[in-house]
């Protein structure tokens, strides 16, 4: 019973695991918000590379 107490008392005291799930959480926090402003941006670039093609194509 001692040694069930004591195994308990060290997994509570144990913090390693915690900084893991933490920058986890922060890199998917950053991910969601490439993929946001990505996709708000990338209507804007589609037509920015259409008249750069249309340009390249009338000057030739």
């Amino acid at each position: 019973m001692i040694a069930i107490r004591m195994t308990l008392r060290r997994l509570l005291a144990d913090q390693t695991g915690a900084t893991a799930i933490e920058y986890g959480l922060i890199a998917s926090l950053i991910i969601v918000a490439m993929m946001g402003g990505l996709s708000a941006m990338g209507g804007g670039m589609g037509g920015l590379w259409g008249k750069i093609q249309s340009n390249v194509q009338n000057s030739m």
